[in-house]
Parts: C-alpha cells; sequence; structure tokens
C-alpha cells in the first residue's frame, strides 16, 4: 500500500514527462526512435541504443508469453495439473509431504526457499521449466520442446498480425487492449466472494510508513513506471510517427499514462483478494502466500485459482488475459524496431521486402530465444531481464531529456507541441508549462538518483533465482549488455562530431541544430490539409 505514495509521485514527475517528450518527438518528426534524432544529430545514439534495448526485451519478452500459451492449453485440463486434485500431486499436498529432491540436491525454488514445495511449484519448476536438470547459468541442458513449440506458436502469431503493418497490429490491438478490463472486472467480483479475500485486499493496501525512507522502494517505484509504461524502448515513439499531425498528445498522454497505472492498481485488486482466499485456505499470513516476478504469474496466482470451484474456468480467464497483455505489448516493441530498420533503409518499404525483413526478425528472435526455453533458461531469463532493463534504459531515458531540454531546447519542443495542438486550450498551456520545469530539473535529478541507487545495488547485492547465485562471469555478462547499450551514445555522437567542420566548439554547435529535412515530414502533412477551391481575383485600373 505505501508503495503506491511513491509509485504516483514517480508517474507525476518521470512517467508523464517522459511520456509525453516520446509522443511528441514521434508525432512531430512522423520517424522512428533513430531518424527522429534529426532534430538533434549529436544524439543518434539514443535512438540506436532505444534499437538495442528493444530487441533485447522482445528476445526474452515472448517467452513470457510462450510460459502464458502453455499455461493455457494446460488449464483445458480438469483436474488441473498442477492442483491437489490431480492424481500425480497426492504425495505432494499431503501433511509432512516429503522433499522433492533432484537427482541428490534440494529443489530450487522462485521464493528463495528450498525444502517442501507445493504441487504448483513442482509443476512451474519440473514440468514447464524443467529447471531441476539444471545446475546454473552454465549448464543449460535440452531445449524443452512444449515451450519451444509455445514459442514457435507465439512469434508466428506476431508476425501474422503484423504482417500488414499498423493497420492489421491496429485491428488486433482493440481486442488484446480491451480483453484484459474484461477480465479483470470478472476476476475482482469473483474475487470479492471468497473468504479471505478481505485479508489479501488489507495486506495489498497495508501502510508501513517507515518503508519511504528506504531508497530500494523509490527505486523500484521509478522502474516499475519504465516497465508499464514502456518508456526508452522506442515503441511510443514509432507508433506516435503514424498520428495525425495535429493530434492532441498531451490529452493523449494523460489519458494513457494515468490510465496504465490505475488499471495495475486496479489489477491488484484481483490478484490479492484471489491470494488472500488462498492464505485463508492454507492457514498462512497473505505475505508467505505472495510471491514476485515469474513466482506470482506462474506459481502462485495458478495455486490460487485452483482452489477455486470451477478453477479451470478462471484458470483460462487468467492466462488468456495473460496472452493478450504480452502480445500487446510486444506490438509496440517489434513495430519500433521495424519502424527505424525501415526509416534507415527506405528501400526495405516495399511490401515484400518488408515482409521479408518481419519474417527474418521474428526468425532470429525465436532462434535465440531457444536459449531461453532449455532447462537451465530461466537462469538466462532472468539475467537478460535483469540487465536489458536495467541501468541502460535509465541512462538512454536521462540523455533523451537532457538532450530535448539543454540541446534542441525547451522552449523550441514545447512550441512544436503547440503547433501540432494547434488550438491549445488554456489547461494545456499549463500543463505544458509544469512538464518544462520537469524536463529541465525535476525528471533528470529522479533519474539520476535512480541510476546511482541502480548502481549501488548492483554492486552490493549478488544477483539471485532462488537458491542460486549467479557466477562473477555471469554477473559481467549481463554488465555487458547493459554497457552496449549505453555506448551507442558516445559512439554516435563522435560520427556526428567527425562529420562536421571547424573548431570542436563549431562541431558540438552543428551537430546540435535540426537537419534541414527534420521538418519536411511536418510540411508534407500540412501540405495535405490544404483544399483547391475555385476562386476570382478582380484587377482594377491601379493594378
Amino acid at each position: 500500500g505505501i508503495f503506491l505514495i511513491p509509485y504516483f509521485i514517480m508517474l507525476l514527475v518521470i512517467g508523464l514527462p517522459l511520456f509525453l517528450m516520446e509522443l511528441s518527438l514521434g508525432q512531430y518528426g512522423a520517424a522512428g526512435p533513430i531518424t527522429v534524432w534529426k532534430c538533434c544529430p549529436l544524439l543518434k545514439g539514443v535512438g540506436v541504443a532505444m534499437l538495442i534495448v528493444s530487441s533485447l526485451v522482445s528476445l526474452y519478452y515472448n517467452v513470457i508469453i510462450a510460459w502464458a500459451f502453455y499455461y493455457l492449453g494446460s488449464s483445458f485440463q480438469s483436474p488441473l495439473p498442477w492442483s491437489c486434485d490431480a492424481p500425480r500431486n497426492a504425495d505432494l499436498c499431503q501433511v509432512g509431504a516429503v522433499t522433492v529432491t533432484c537427482w541428490g540436491c534440494v529443489l530450487q525454488n522462485t521464493s528463495g526457499s528450498a525444502g517442501r514445495e507445493s504441487a504448483s511449484e513442482v509443476f512451474w519448476n519440473k514440468q514447464v521449466l524443467g529447471v531441476t536438470h539444471s545446475s546454473s547459468l552454465g549448464d543449460p541442458g535440452p531445449v524443452q520442446w512444449p515451450l519451444a513449440l509455445c514459442l514457435l506458436a507465439a512469434w508466428i502469431l506476431i508476425f501474422l498480425c503484423m504482417l500488414k503493418g499498423i493497420r492489421s497490429s491496429g485491428k488486433v490491438v482493440y481486442f488484446t487492449a480491451t480483453f484484459p478490463y474484461l477480465v479483470i472486472l470478472i476476476l475482482i467480483i469473483r474475487g470479492a466472494t471468497l473468504d479471505g479475500s478481505l485479508n489479501g485486499v488489507r495486506f495489498y493496501l497495508s501502510s508501513n510508513w517507515n518503508r519511504l525512507q528506504s531508497a530500494q522502494v523509490w527505486s523500484d517505484a521509478a522502474s516499475q513506471i519504465f516497465y508499464s509504461l514502456g518508456i526508452g524502448c522506442g515503441g511510443l515513439l514509432s507508433m506516435a510517427s503514424y498520428n495525425k499531425f495535429d493530434n492532441n498528445v498531451i490529452r493523449d498522454t494523460l489519458v494513457i499514462a494515468i490510465g496504465n497505472c490505475c488499471t495495475s492498481f486496479l489489477a491488484g485488486f484481483a490478484i490479492f483478494s484471489v491470494l488472500g482466499h488462498m492464505a485463508w485456505r492454507k492457514q498462512v499470513p497473505v505475505g508467505n502466500a505472495a510471491d514476485s516476478g515469474p513466482g506470482l504469474a506462474f506459481v502462485a496466482y495458478p495455486e490460487a485459482v485452483s482452489l477455486l470451484p470451477g478453477s479451470p474456468f478462471w484458470s483460462i480467464l487468467f492466462f488468456l488475459m495473460l496472452f493478450t497483455l504480452g502480445v500487446d505489448t510486444l506490438f509496440g516493441n517489434i513495430k519500433g524496431i521495424t519502424t527505424a530498420i525501415l526509416d534507415e533503409f527506405p528501400a526495405l518499404r516495399d511490401w515484400r521486402r518488408k515482409t521479408a525483413l518481419l519474417g527474418a526478425l521474428c526468425t532470429a528472435f525465436y532462434l535465440l530465444g531457444l536459449l531461453l526455453v532449455t532447462r537451465g533458461g530461466i537462469f538466462w531469463f532472468i539475467l537478460i531481464d535483469t540487465y536489458s532493463t536495467g541501468f541502460g534504459l535509465i541512462i538512454v531515458a536521462l540523455f533523451m531529456c537532457l538532450g530535448i531540454a539543454f540541446c534542441y531546447g525547451t522552449n523550441q519542443f514545447c512550441q512544436d507541441i503547440v503547433d501540432m495542438i494547434c488550438r491549445c486550450p488554456p489547461w494545456c498551456s499549463h500543463m505544458l508549462s509544469y512538464f518544462k520545469v520537469c524536463w529541465v530539473f525535476f525528471t533528470p535529478c529522479l533519474l539520476l538518483f535512480t541510476l546511482i541507487y541502480t548502481f549501488l545495488d548492483m554492486y552490493s547485492v549478488p544477483l539471485r533465482y532462488g537458491t542460486y547465485e549467479y557466477p562473477a562471469w555471469g554477473t559481467s555478462l549481463g554488465v555487458c549488455m547493459g554497457v552496449l547499450t549505453c555506448l551507442q551514445i558516445p559512439v554516435w555522437a563522435t560520427v556526428a562530431l567527425c562529420r562536421e567542420s571547424g573548431t570542436l566548439r563549431d562541431r558540438f554547435q552543428k551537430a546540435t541544430q535540426p537537419l534541414s529535412s527534420w521538418r519536411m515530414a511536418t510540411a508534407q502533412d500540412l501540405a495535405r490539409d490544404i483544399i483547391d477551391v475555385p476562386f476570382t481575383i478582380t484587377l482594377t485600373d491601379s493594378d
């Protein structure tokens, strides 16, 4: 509950300003995350870094969709294969159940404890992941072929939905974006009727004011804002580039960003009401029933759903919602990648070449993703998840904010927004004044704080999955992923400076000036709005 305070503060100071910045850049420049930096060639590396972040996220994010797809297929069985009613789990659900072992070693679980395992944990670790047969990051083992087929189906679905570009994916989004709301509403209503649900809601809204003194809470809140809004990945820029030039980006920012965060808050009631019921059935505190990360979606909540009457129906609803949410998110990432490539290589805009490009991307991501569906794939998944969107993503957002504020100029940027909105209502002008202050001071300061704490936390707390602690070479590999992202900024800045002439100061000034083609797309949009009408001119003798 107390987490909501830093969460909404980070939304107001980091989320909304950066969300508006990306939408405005994409809409005004009508270009993807790389080409849009014609407004400031010195920062082209920010766009390239966004492309790398988006690629890493797409690599592992579809694995989550594959897991959801696997659970969705398993949900059509009755009883559910991870429930205590399944014959194979009879021994696990007895009081004093024996410890599940993996050929001499205690099974590792997602909560970090060893020893007694629930049926849901055994199903997740042994049948889905196969992690019981892998000992470390360096021991991936063979591919889990049921998961590999689910991953293939997920990528084929992404390819088909995006085959005709923004129009086809836009139509699919009508379903993928609205269906989860229906499921959340149904789950909230059902959860409210369960015994012990109020205990779960109380735990969700409980307040421990001392936690506000912890920098960890504020850092986690900032990270959650990045994840939920998709800031810094390039997807927002790409989607906004398809907007009409006069679209009200300030209105869209407020509606989408605030609506997104309120949806997350609302979904918490659906989750914790059911977890409260599970805790009531097990006679344990709600905190012991709750989990985080993959453990919440694929261990704790499925176990809670298995306790409900008609559990297969509720399981199908939940994992179908998870599946559509994942597909919806991946649309933005893949669209950001394809838009960036097509902007840089216009020759690929032909329909056949564009289809071949999309097919090549999906095939490459699938083949690379096979590592994540091996028996030790979960170790690689956690590594990429932790470092691909860690300090590298924060540095990308920081340089984007500083570049627009101090290179392109906040006054010019705000004028661009006013030019797009045309008839700017008074409330929009007031909002722009607030955003201007954030871009210049508050947002960079909070991003810098989050970055510093992320570095301190990274070197003081070792990365773990359950009881397994990652080796030094694994952590170094993860850091290299983040460094690869960050290096794009100085490398492309150096390239931009080398292309100019004069002293270093002259080169810097030229590299921060918009290119002549920066407003070309704007002029083309405005030209479409000009209507040819017949007219007559009467000339007098003086003329």
